[in-house]
């Protein structure tokens, strides 16, 4: 009766610290916590930057030129990840970094994602030879090569931020115009649809009352999904001297600037490098979450 009796309240001690790890486990499946904590970062480094920057990123000391990460001998806890070939803070740099690749995804997004509902919307609905023509179109922004085309206007038009937001702006809503017009060719056959137009509803108010909810989580996806894409175009555009003209802190640019010093000062290309592939991952990675959230066959899984 003792060995009973004490065994009880050990199995139901044990009980929920067995649940614990498991219900953990399956919190950190469901829930992009790491994505998304990266997201965060950088959305709130973008805002902040002006104030938790340590250093003016563009202001640099020629006497600190090239000084390593904070963790090496020479380093100094003044600049955590270092300075470049000019003197200027690397962290700040890359911290105001942020801010450039949120103003390119944020208003090419915008943009792009607008004007692609748009005829994605009006190329699915009305079909025929409009939905020939528009498709065209798009196949022909999809067929050209992009960078040969940003490296012509840049030499004509010079580098700046407008032209570089303007030409990934041009390039990018044709990716948002098939997908939607794909749900909308899908969308248009609905019931609640065709009740709609036989009640004398008219197109414009089926197309926004009816057929753009009906793709907003679509191109929720597919803005996720791009903003990866925009930030690596944004960065290569500016390492190939066609996008952020210096000494404006990109992260591209940056990695152009220390690649001749790679072999001696690797921090210099490194740290802007390494932001680009942790803030794409994170967006793809963000991405295919809310794909498998909205998509009712792959929640199922």
């Amino acid at each position: 009766m003792t060995e009973s009796t004490a065994d009880v309240p050990l199995a139901e001690s044990l009980g929920p610290r067995r649940g614990v790890l498991p219900a953990a486990w399956r919190f950190v499946r469901e829930w992009p916590l790491i994505p998304g904590a990266m997201v965060a970062i950088l959305i709130i480094a973008a805002i902040t930057a002006p104030w938790i920057s340590p250093h003016n990123p563009l202001r640099g000391n020629l006497m600190k030129s090239g000084q390593p990460p904070v963790w090496d001998e020479r380093g100094e806890a003044t600049h955590l990840l270092g300075t470049d070939i000019q003197g200027r803070d690397v962290l700040s740099r890359i911290i105001h970094g942020a801010r450039i690749s949120l103003i390119v995804a944020s208003v090419v997004l915008t943009t792009g994602g607008t004007v692609g509902t748009a005829v994605g919307i009006v190329a699915g609905y009305y079909g025929g030879q409009l939905d020939e023509f528009l498709m065209r179109i798009v196949d022909f922004t999809l067929a050209v090569p992009f960078l040969l085309i940003a490296l012509v206007v840049v030499i004509v038009f010079e580098q700046s931020l407008g032209v570089l937001v303007t030409l990934l702006a041009v390039f990018s809503w044709g990716a948002f115009s098939r997908q939607i017009r794909a749900e909308t060719l899908s969308l248009k056959t609905r019931d609640y649809v065709a009740q709609a137009r036989v009640m004398g509803a008219s197109t414009a108010r089926i197309m926004s009352k009816h057929i753009l909810p009906g793709v907003a989580n679509t191109l929720i996806v597919v803005s996720t999904l791009r903003v990866g894409s925009l930030i690596l175009s944004e960065s290569i555009l500016s390492f190939l001297g066609a996008g952020i003209p210096p000494p404006t802190p990109a992260w591209g640019l940056m990695v152009a600037q220390g690649r001749a010093y790679v072999s001696v000062e690797w921090w210099i290309t490194f740290f802007p490098g390494m932001a680009i592939f942790l803030t794409v991952f994170a967006m793809n990675f963000l991405g295919d979450w809310l794909r498998d959230r909205f998509d009712p066959q792959l929640r199922q899984l």
